[in-house]
């Protein structure tokens, strides 16, 4: 099944990433910034699935670091056949509110360490005639809902670009959009989401599960959930002003703490 490099794996969708894809027998590559969590993670795959993982802790927001883990995306002798750049959090404050430096570390690791790693990816999978690029977006990269919505349609646009490019290389590329999803996510950014409704939330075993099926299916975007199919085909429907009156709301009603968390 070859190897899978995951970022963000110690929590949330990326933990789900890692546990369902040692279940389909991927030896493993687990980054984030926290060791400890990361080497329980690794001893669980290994034990319950019998594959290799390797631990990799890095902040993704320190350019080294970054390269770091680039280079071992690189590496020939170590092929990785899958890269999974999952890691990022919330800004719950708006942009002209929040600090910028918050902004900052957001534009490193969830634009520019994707592009760093897509191109180490990219290049090392062209080379090799195979492989998978899997980046992880979300629905409100469709909607305005501050700097998030901007870095993550970054990340939607990007992911359609790097698939044109690679179109008949063995190489695919899919940027999946989820919705709402219960992780840590929100709790660590501090939001308030009791007003949502159930439906809107999806589990993340139901994400990872889509996202892999549209990635060997050869889908560019990837969205899960019919809920959430139907959400983005009206936000692309209605004009731009509605989308941008509703974002608001929905970003007034989740900023509620006094400082946010990453």
């Amino acid at each position: 099944m070859g190897t899978a490099l995951v970022t963000g794996a110690s929590t949330g969708l990326g933990r789900a990433f890692a546990v369902e894809l040692a279940r389909r027998g991927h030896d493993l590559v687990l980054v984030a910034r926290d060791r400890a969590r990361l080497e329980a993670l690794a001893e669980e795959l290994h034990t319950t699935y019998a594959v290799t993982t390797e631990v990799l802790p890095a902040d993704l927001a320190d350019r080294d670091q970054t390269e770091t883990v680039a280079a071992r995306v690189r590496d020939v002798a170590r092929p990785v056949d899958l890269l999974v750049n999952n890691a990022g959090f919330g800004l719950r404050r708006g942009f002209t509110s929040g600090d910028l430096s918050d902004e900052e570390q957001a534009l490193d690791v969830m634009v520019r360490a994707v592009m760093v790693l897509s191109h180490a990816a990219a290049g090392a999978m062209r080379a090799r005639g195979h492989g998978g690029i899997l980046n992880v977006s979300s629905v409100a990269s469709f909607a305005v809902m501050g700097s998030y919505s901007a870095i993550k349609s970054w990340v939607t646009v990007f992911s359609e670009a790097l698939s044109v490019e690679l179109a008949g290389t063995g190489v695919l590329v899919t940027a999946v959009c989820p919705g709402f999803v219960h992780t840590e996510f929100h709790d660590r950014a501090k939001m308030n989401m009791s007003a949502l409704p159930d439906a809107l939330w999806l589990e993340a075993d139901q994400v990872v599960t889509e996202a892999l099926r549209d990635l060997d299916a050869g889908r560019v975007v990837s969205v899960p959930s019919a809920a959430y199919k139907t959400v983005t085909a009206g936000i692309r429907l209605l004009p731009r002003g509605l989308v941008r009156g509703v974002s608001a709301g929905l970003a007034r009603r989740r900023r509620t703490a006094d400082r946010p968390s990453v």
